[in-house]
């Protein structure tokens, strides 16, 4: 595939694919909650709780895989060599893999540490330190290569492939989790350790996957030749990209552990109506996500092609598909919600306070499908300092304070904090469309 066909490359066939792999992993995610709830409810409370700490892994190598995948994007666009390609991919490898030693080494020393910071039951922390240990630690490796080379196979316009590795994997995980919680076949019944294996088998078999994919298109170019010699301004790049886009991602959800925090002030009904009702909105936004995830790529290869006007306007094309796609979605769900919200509940107070909640969901979907095309949009092109550092500022002042006053201060209640939310989401996204329209992300490509 060359420059001009991956500029040309349909929206639909970048997009379709990584909708359909966001769709299954929220999925699976729930299937994968609902067996283990099936096990234990201590082994439910030990993987929730580690899980936020995988997931902080899982942003330290994502910084690597996104600084890749948007300079890959520039470079492709650009037109450039196979060795100055390869010599990204290299840089993006030698990274995640002296990372992945380092957090391999953290985990398995810092484990018992980490627990001992909580009051926590004996089986609870038990099941915690094991699944942390196996699935953080040991499989850490398998995790940080299996997103890397991912990022790479999307960047080069291979969206299906990354979809059908994805889907590969996640079935292999639910696999294992049967085998290891239900002793099919009379095997013996493993538990959290067997689940969490599961976990890194399918980590294992996507990094496998994925280097299949790679090696087939021989247009990808990432083989381990020459490795020692990569320049320094390859890991210059794929950091200047990588590092503040993780700053964002770790900023939003601290913010949203801070907002469930203050919720949890209200009640447990008001703290389940909070996890029931953003279910329900994964399902929703998974469009704009993947139409945003894809407009990063293609920004990325017509900036690289110097062909900025072209995707000027193109990106306000694929913001208003978005915006229409989630409020359509909104409407949809909103005549629904009854038997939806009878799907996760059949308390009276919980109905009511999640269907109170979709109703003003709306207005967070229409801020967040603008957050997602401009914000993939401006660092598709390079443009990466301003939208995280925007992003920081509002998660933590329109969101975090204004969900603190409108929600506790005065009163309002969950309403108050879904209206917080909203504003974080609609103001940014309505302040990074200024920021593209000003065209100032011109000046920003990575490519000269």
């Amino acid at each position: 595939m060359d420059k001009k066909s991956r500029g040309a490359l349909p929206m639909l066939k970048l997009t379709l694919p990584i909708a359909m792999e966001q769709f299954f992993r929220i999925l699976v995610s729930s299937v994968d909650t609902m067996m283990l709830s099936s096990y234990s409810n201590d082994a439910v409370a030990a993987v929730g709780l580690v899980s936020q700490y995988s997931f902080f892994l899982t942003i330290l190598f994502s910084v690597i895989g996104t600084g890749c995948s948007i300079v890959l994007a520039q470079y492709l666009g650009a037109d450039k060599s196979e060795g100055e390609l390869n010599h990204i991919a290299q840089a993006g490898a030698i990274m995640v893999f002296f990372m992945s030693i380092f957090m391999t080494a953290l985990v398995i020393f810092g484990t018992g540490w980490l627990l001992d910071r909580y009051t926590l039951d004996p089986t609870v922390r038990r099941y915690a330190w094991q699944y942390f240990i196996i699935f953080g630690g040991i499989c850490c490796f398998f995790n940080a290569f299996s997103l890397l080379q991912g990022a790479i196979l999307r960047s080069y316009g291979y969206t299906s492939e990354a979809m059908i590795v994805s889907i590969v994997a996640n079935l292999t995980n639910v696999l294992g989790n049967a085998l290891s919680l239900y002793g099919w076949f009379g095997l013996p019944v493993l538990g959290v350790p067997g689940v969490a294996g599961a976990s890194g088998l399918s980590m294992l078999v996507s990094c496998i996957l994925f280097r299949v994919f790679i090696k087939r298109r021989k247009d990808v170019v990432f083989h381990m030749h020459g490795i020692t010699k990569v320049p320094r301004e390859a890991f210059r790049l794929v950091l200047k990209v990588g590092v503040p886009t993780a700053g964002e991602s770790l900023s939003y959800n601290v913010s949203q552990i801070t907002i469930m925090a203050m919720i949890s002030t209200l009640g447990t009904y008001a703290m389940s109506a909070q996890v029931y009702t953003m279910t329900i909105l994964r399902f929703v936004f998974v469009a704009a996500i993947a139409i945003g995830q894809a407009t990063q790529i293609k920004a990325g290869y017509f900036v690289g092609a110097k062909q900025n006007d072209i995707v000027y306007k193109k990106v306000f094309r694929y913001q208003l598909v978005a915006t229409t796609f989630s409020m359509v979605m909104m409407v949809v769900v909103n005549l629904i919600k009854r038997p939806v919200i009878g799907i996760f509940t059949d308390i009276p107070e919980v109905y009511g306070f999640v269907s109170t909640l979709l109703i003003y969901s709306a207005y967070i979907e229409f801020g967040r499908s603008l957050n997602l095309i401009y914000v993939g949009a401006l660092k598709g092109a390079g443009d990466v300092r301003f939208p995280v550092l925007y992003g920081i500022f509002s998660n933590w002042t329109f969101m975090v304070l204004g969900s603190y006053i409108l929600g506790l201060k005065c009163g309002l209640g969950l309403v108050g904090f879904w209206l917080g939310i909203g504003t974080d989401e609609t103001t940014r996204g309505l302040v990074m469309l200024l920021r593209w329209k000003s065209r100032r992300w011109q000046k920003h490509a990575l490519v000269k």
